[in-house]
Parts: C-alpha cells; structure tokens; sequence
C-alpha cells in the first residue's frame, strides 16, 4: 500500500500521474499515545504537497484524514510502576484489526509516552517494543516539550494561530501533567509542563482510593487532606481536590514557577484565544458528563468557572481535536519530507535509517574557519564526537544559493566532519534551503569525499534530537524524515 495514490486523491489522465505524484504525496500514518491514564491509537492518510516558496520546494500536510478511531483505552499495568507491553500489544493488534491496515501499510508514525507514563520503570522499553510492533518506520518518542508540540498541533490551535495570524495559548490537560503550548501566527514560540492532571486520584465503585500518584499526594495535602490507597473517599473531598488543581492550573499559566516540570513558560498577559485539548477538555465543552471516579468532572468545572470569571488571558476556544490532540498531531507534525534536490550515493546502504542523533549548526555568515569550527562544537555539544557514530548534521542556509558560497559551506563541512567524510563511512546532512544536490555533488567531484552521502534538502528545521529517514519515494524519490525526541526520564515529581 506504501506510495500508492488512490482516486480520491487523483483524478486526473493516467498519463499525467508521474508528474502529479512529484508534487503530492499521500503517507499512511499511525500515532499511538500511552499515557498514564489512558492509550489512544489513531490511523490517518495525510496528503503532503509541494509548495515552491522562498529557496525551497518543501512539502505542507494540505489534508489529513483520520481513517480509523481505535478509542480511549485505559493504560494497563501489571503492577503498579510497570507498564503491561503484552496488553499493549494485543490492543495494538485489535487497532490494526480494525482500521483494516497492517505494520506494512504504515509509511510513518509516532509511539509516544507521555506525562507521568515517563516515570514507569519500563517506559523506554515499552515505546521501543510498540514502536517495533507498530511498523519499521514507526518511531519512538517522548518528552514534555514534544507532546506539547504535537497536542497544538493536533488540537488545531497551530491551525487556527496560522489562519487568523494570531496568539493562542493551548492547554493540554493529561492524566498526570499539563503541557502549555503558545502559538503566534502558526509558529511554536514556547513549551512548558507542569504538575496538574485529571487521573493523579481516582476511586473505584465504593469511594476507596486505588489511584494515588505522587503528585496526587502533593496536590490532595495541599488542599488538606492525607490520603492513601485504599482509603475511603468522599465525593466532596475529591470535587474539593479538583476544584484546587483549577485553581493550580490557573496559578501556573499565570506565572506561578513552583509547579513546573520544565523551565516555566512565560505566557503573556492577553492572548486572543485559548484552546484546551486533553481529557479533561470533553467535560469543559460538555462532551461527557460520565464519570471516572477521577478529578476531571471537577477540575474542568473549576476552569470553566475562571473562563467565565476572565482569569485565563484569553477566551475559550473550541479545538479540532480535543482528547485525541496528542495523537492525532503525533501522525502528522512528526513527517517530513525531503524536497526533489537531495543527493543519495548510496541508498540501498545508506537507508532506512532509525534514531539517528542530530547536531545543529546555527545559521551564521558563511565564514568557512568558523563554520567549519561551528560543526566540530555541534558535534561534541551533542557527545557525538566519536567519528564510528553515525548522526546527522542539520544546518540553516541563509542567502541566494550561488555556487561560490555553496562550495564554500562544502568546504567547511569537510573541514568540520573530519574523519567522518572518510571512506567507509557515510555522511548525513539536513539543510532547509535547496541546495542539497550541489552540496552533493561538489562533495564528491570537487572535494573527493570518499564516503557515502546522503544530503537532503527542503526540511523544517524545529527542535528536535533524533530523526528516522525512511526509503527514497517511488517516482519522486523524495525520503520521508521522522523527527522526533527521545527524552525519557524516571526521575521524581
């Protein structure tokens, strides 16, 4: 199923296929989020098409179709701080089942673990294992500031930031952490999470007590009570405890440092709208008003109350997605491609490749001494000092693509990778501007470069620490690049 384009997407002459396949793209994709509380799993089709702007050919998500739903599942555990990857997989299989795709029909996609799901023993484990299971171009990921990134993305609100020019700040609500995303004219300009979550306490049937995270502890003394597991707890107890995690939350967007996970966000004093994805959203917009035996209902009654009152700098907005934020972006923000310029040598070799670290070279005067000196930095910035390691090198062009100031940037990228460049080895390059096939070529024919290369252009370069290349794309040959950050921690909150 890899590469083909269906009718809905084409409808023209058979004859005129090669040439619209150059320009659209059409990747099958799968976002699994495992949570604390609960496990999403979303298959979409996205159609990336090719804008010329600027020095660049690159390829936008012009639409994308959500084909199967697999549902809000609980996360399941076989004890209390180990994630059951058995369960995982089997409600992996049903997905699959279900929305009618195997692994081998998914182009790309994302496994992320999110907000106190980090801290479980085997979080790292689990994503690997799922990520295995999911696809071969399936990444894993995880860290506070990409699933801020991915829940504005699939919340919409870097849609709607970008369609108005305006400033939203997004608010993803999760089972143990909030994230904060703030937007301004479709660009993530900051990412933060702190310590508030719908699922830190829940109750069974009779009242008592079977979820008590730390944070749960924290925020239940603060509001002064002294839990623990197994107890029995009253329903005004647990409104009172949610009633006081709006009041934290709001106290965090305000500038409150002390609850952050992350350095804090500064989130100005008036944006023009705020969208709140996550669980706890549904019960915010009334979408549910079926109870858990958690702090939702009463966390999102209390916002909705400081809405009402203005204390959040902006106005409620409505998103795309609302708990299926983290997901759905996961499938689509995590996909690039590369343009129509790349230089491959050797892709058979060379590609697919996973986990690949990245060192970044800010843009800077195209000063070959010191540029040369920029890579070497980036390099050992990154402990990617060791030359048998492979990593990308990903760089910011800046400038009219003439072949004196190319060769140039060749030149220092010699001098900078030193023993990487050698025989035996291949080199990986990323570059926003178009010029990856000179780059290529002046390597090899002017430079003598004796390694294999792989130099690809028209990528957005973002923050991120790892990437996946996948193969070269039938006829366009562009390689779908998955960028991703792999900042697993189990550290206490």
């Amino acid at each position: 199923m890899t590469g083909v384009v269906d009718d809905e997407h084409f409808d023209g002459e058979p004859d005129d296929y090669a040439m619209w396949a150059v320009d659209n793209v059409i990747l099958n994709s799968v976002g699994v989020d495992v949570g604390s509380a609960t496990t999403q799993i979303a298959f979409s089709r996205l159609h990336l098409k090719r804008h010329s702007a600027d020095l660049t050919s690159r390829y936008v998500v012009v639409s994308r179709e959500l084909v199967f739903d697999g549902g809000v599942r609980l996360t399941p555990y076989v004890d209390g701080d180990l994630i059951d990857a058995l369960a995982l997989g089997e409600m992996l299989d049903a997905a699959y089942a279900g929305s009618g795709w195997t692994a081998d029909d998914i182009d790309t996609g994302a496994v992320i673990l999110t907000g106190e799901a980090l801290r479980r023993a085997n979080s790292e484990a689990i994503a690997q294992v799922v990520a295995r299971r999911a696809g071969q171009l399936v990444c894993a990921t995880a860290g506070h500031h990409m699933e801020a990134l991915l829940a504005a993305y699939g919340s919409g609100a870097v849609r709607q930031s970008h369609d108005e020019g305006s400033v939203i700040l997004n608010i993803d609500i999760g089972g143990g952490t909030t994230k904060l995303t703030l937007v301004d004219a479709g660009r993530v300009v900051g990412t933060a999470a702190f310590l508030v979550g719908g699922r830190l306490v829940a109750v069974d049937g009779d009242g008592r007590l079977i979820r008590l995270e730390p944070g749960g502890v924290r925020h239940a003394a603060a509001a002064g009570f002294d839990w623990a597991l197994g107890a029995a707890v009253a329903p005004a107890d647990l409104a009172a405890v949610g009633e006081h995690l709006a009041q934290e939350l709001a106290d965090a967007v305000g500038g409150r440092p002390d609850l952050f996970l992350t350095p804090p966000l500064a989130v100005p004093a008036r944006v023009d709208g705020v969208v709140v994805s996550g669980g706890v959203s549904a019960y915010l917009h009334g979408r549910e008003t079926r109870e858990f035996g958690d702090l939702g209902p009463s966390l999102a009654a209390g916002l909705k109350r400081r809405f009402d009152e203005g204390v959040f700098p902006g106005p409620l907005r409505v998103g795309e997605e609302a708990i299926r934020a983290t997901v759905v972006g996961a499938s689509e923000h995590t996909v690039q491609l590369s343009g129509l310029t790349g230089y491959v040598s050797d892709p058979d070799a060379s590609l697919p490749r996973r986990n690949l670290p990245v060192a970044h070279v800010p843009a800077a005067e195209l000063d070959e001494a010191a540029l040369a000196a920029s890579i070497r930095c980036a390099f050992e910035t990154r402990d990617l000092a060791d030359p048998d390691r492979e990593a990308v090198l990903a760089f910011t062009w800046r400038g009219e693509p003439r072949y004196r100031r190319i060769a140039a940037l060749a030149r220092a990228v010699v001098v900078g990778l030193g023993d990487r460049a050698v025989a035996g080895r291949t080199v990986y390059l990323l570059v926003d501007g178009d010029i990856a096939m000179t780059v290529g070529r002046i390597l090899v024919d002017e430079l003598g470069v004796g390694a294999s290369l792989v130099v690809l252009d028209g990528i957005q370069l973002r923050a991120f620490d790892h990437v996946d290349l996948g193969r070269p794309r039938p006829i366009s040959g562009n390689v779908p690049i998955t960028i991703k950050s792999l900042a697993f921690g189990h550290g206490h909150v």
